[in-house]
């Protein structure tokens, strides 16, 4: 015959409920800290003498064969 013990999973519940309510405490506070770290806009256009550097231009310079290909790489080591 089992006998439950109410008073020790009582404890284990209050226990379980405390683990619970300060991870999820922990995560919204990470969740704030990170959102105040982060950059506010940094897919925006560079001010100043900042360039950007990056194209979505789909001809720029890749090269279309496998020789062009292997000379790119040895030129530049891309």
């Amino acid at each position: 015959m089992m006998i439950i013990r109410f008073r020790k999973w009582w404890v284990r519940t209050k226990y379980i409920a405390v683990f619970v309510i300060l991870t999820v405490v922990l995560y919204e506070l990470f969740r704030i800290v990170g959102g105040w770290i982060e950059p506010a806009g940094r897919y925006r256009e560079p001010m100043g003498k900042a360039l950007k550097v990056f194209s979505q231009d789909e001809s720029a310079m890749e090269p279309k064969t496998a020789i062009e290909r292997l000379l790119f790489f040895y030129k530049y080591g891309e």
